[in-house]
C-alpha cells in the first residue's frame, strides 16, 4: 500500500513538473508570436501629398487694436458760458465749422475801453503832429531852440507809438472776441459732447470729441521672410469669428449697406516699417480699414480673420499633419512604408493647408490622421485623402 502511495505522489509530481514547463513554453511561444506580430503589423493611417497649392494666406487674430489718426477735442480758447449748442452727438462736422458759441461779459467792455484809448490816442497824436510841424517850420527859420524841436519830435513819436499799442490791444481783443466760437478741429463725427449749454467753462477746457471713423488702422509684428511678399498697396478681406463683436463704445451711427456682423471689410497695407529695402528681421504692417459703413470703432475686437486677396503658388501640406502646436514636426511616409519624424520650417496658412519653406519635398506622403502613439520606423498603410474623398 505504501509503494502505491509513492508511486502516485511521484506521478503527481512528475505531472506538475510536466505542467509548469508546458506552461513555461507556452508563455514564451506567445510572447514571441506577440512581438513577431507587432513588428509585422502594419497601422492604417489617412495621408496626404505634399503638393503645391493656389493659397490665399490667412491669418487668424486673437485681438487686434483698431485705432484712428483723426480724432481731436474741440476746445475752449477762452473763459465763458456756453451760450449756443450747434450740433449734437453723432452730428457730422466739418473742420473750422462753428459749434459752440461761448459768452465772456468782460471781452465786450475791454472792446469799448480800447476804442476809446485809440481814440484818445488819436487826438494827442493829432495835436503831438500840429506841434512838431510848426517847430519843424520855426526850427528851418532859426527861431526856436534846438532842444524844444526835439521835444516836440519826441513827443510826436511816443503819440504814434501809443496809438499802435491802443490799437494793438484791441485786435487782442477782437482774437478773444471771435474765439467764443468754438470750431471743430477735424472733419468727422461728434462723438461725445463734454459739456451742455449753461455751462462754464475755462479756457483750455475740452467740451467736444470729433472724430473720423471711415479710416481705421491697426498693426502687425511679422518676420521678414513674410513680409517679403506684401507691398504697400496690397489687400486683403477682414472678418470676424465673434458674433456680436461690432459692439459700439462710442455709439456712433451705422451707414447705409452694412451687413452687421457679417459685413467684411477692406483692408489695404498702408505701411510696412522699415521699409523692404532696409534689412531688417522683424518688420511692423500698418493696414487701413475701409470703414465708410460705420460698424468699427477705435477700440480693440476679437477673433479677426485677415484673407489675401490675392492667391499665391505654395508648397503646403494639410494643417492636420502638423504634429506639434509649434507647426515644425510632421510624420513621413518613407518608400517603406514607415513612418519618419521629420522638422519643417513653415509659413503662411488658409485655415485648411499650411505652407511648407523646408524640410519635406513635393510629391512625398505626410500622415494626417492624429499623431499620439506614433512612433519613427512604425510600419503604416497609408491612404491619401483625395483618394479617399473620391
Amino acid at each position: 500500500m505504501k509503494k502505491l502511495y509513492m508511486v502516485g505522489l511521484v506521478l503527481i509530481l512528475i505531472f506538475a513538473v510536466a505542467m509548469i514547463g508546458y506552461g513555461a513554453w507556452l508563455n514564451k511561444s506567445g510572447e514571441h508570436q506577440i512581438t513577431e506580430r507587432m513588428e509585422n503589423r502594419t497601422i492604417p493611417l489617412q495621408g496626404a501629398k505634399v503638393q503645391v497649392r493656389d493659397m490665399h494666406p490667412t491669418l487668424f487674430l486673437e485681438t487686434v487694436n483698431l485705432y484712428s489718426d483723426e480724432m481731436a477735442d474741440a476746445v475752449a480758447l477762452i473763459d465763458g458760458r456756453i451760450e449756443g449748442v450747434f450740433v449734437s452727438k453723432n452730428s457730422k462736422v466739418q473742420r473750422e465749422q462753428v459749434i459752440f458759441s461761448l459768452v465772456n461779459d468782460e471781452i465786450p467792455l475791454k472792446i469799448q475801453q480800447a476804442d476809446s484809448s485809440i481814440a484818445k490816442a488819436e487826438a494827442q497824436l493829432a495835436n503831438a503832429k500840429n506841434n512838431y510841424a510848426r517847430y519843424t517850420r520855426l526850427r528851418e527859420r532859426n527861431a526856436t531852440s534846438v532842444e524844444k524841436f526835439d521835444e516836440a519830435e519826441a513827443s510826436y513819436f511816443a503819440s504814434e507809438a501809443a496809438l499802435k499799442e491802443a490799437q494793438t490791444i484791441k485786435e487782442q481783443l477782437l482774437v478773444q472776441s471771435a474765439r467764443q466760437d468754438v470750431k471743430a478741429p477735424i472733419d468727422g463725427e461728434i462723438l461725445i459732447l463734454y459739456k451742455q449749454q449753461g455751462s462754464y467753462v475755462q479756457a483750455g477746457t475740452p467740451i467736444a470729441l470729433v472724430g473720423n471713423f471711415s479710416r481705421l488702422f491697426f498693426s502687425l509684428p511679422a518676420d521678414d521672410k513674410h513680409v517679403q511678399r506684401l507691398s504697400v498697396g496690397d489687400r486683403a478681406k477682414l472678418s470676424f469669428t465673434n458674433n456680436q463683436i461690432l459692439r459700439k463704445a462710442y455709439d456712433t451711427e451705422f451707414a447705409a449697406g452694412n451687413r452687421g456682423d457679417a459685413q467684411v471689410f477692406d483692408v489695404t497695407v498702408k505701411e510696412i516699417v522699415p521699409p523692404l529695402n532696409e534689412p531688417a528681421s522683424l518688420r511692423k504692417i500698418v493696414f487701413e480699414i475701409d470703414n465708410r459703413v460705420g460698424l468699427l470703432e477705435q477700440q480693440a475686437y476679437t477673433g479677426v480673420v485677415l484673407k489675401t486677396m490675392h492667391s499665391m503658388r505654395l508648397l503646403t501640406v494639410p494643417l492636420a499633419a502638423m504634429i506639434d502646436s509649434s507647426r515644425s514636426a510632421v510624420f513621413v511616409v518613407t518608400p517603406e512604408n514607415t513612418l519618419e519624424r521629420r522638422a519643417v520650417s513653415t509659413g503662411a496658412d488658409d485655415g485648411n493647408y499650411i505652407e511648407i519653406l523646408w524640410g519635406v519635398r513635393e510629391g512625398e506622403t505626410v500622415v494626417t490622421s492624429a499623431s499620439e502613439g506614433l512612433k519613427d520606423g512604425m510600419k503604416v498603410t497609408v491612404t491619401l485623402i483625395e483618394e479617399a474623398g473620391k
